[in-house]
């Protein structure tokens, strides 16, 4: 009923929380020594999650492909977190959780407005 109303967009709302969460945890633990980074496949988490909505079972079993991020200059505590890079991913993630709340929101006044008559 969601993907059938909604499209990809409800499912995509969803994951980009949870990314947003973890990249969130990111920032947080920018000085913690040993943290590290973890960021979500977007792309690769959304195909999981639409296909098990479909009732096809894709080979990873979960929906969350969370990933360790690469550093492009470790810290010597061990911490992989680089704030700049984190910042921009957690910017570009709002950016796009904000275009698919809109869709969402849209979608859901067309719906109301067509239960009224209008």
């Amino acid at each position: 009923m969601n993907e059938r109303l909604f499209g990809i967009h409800g499912a995509a709302l969803t994951l980009r929380s949870e990314r947003m969460g973890v990249i969130a945890s990111n920032i947080a633990n920018a000085a913690t020594p040993g943290f590290k980074a973890r960021d979500i496949d977007f792309n690769a988490a959304l195909d999981a999650r639409l296909a098990r909505a479909r009732g096809v079972t894709t080979a990873g079993g979960g929906d969350a492909r969370m990933l360790y991020r690469r550093p492009t200059m470790p810290s010597l505590d061990g911490n992989t977190v680089e704030l700049n890079r984190e910042q921009v991913a957690f910017a570009e993630n709002a950016v796009a959780y904000s275009a698919t709340l809109s869709f969402v929101q849209g979608r859901v006044s067309t719906i109301t407005r067509a239960l009224k008559g209008e």
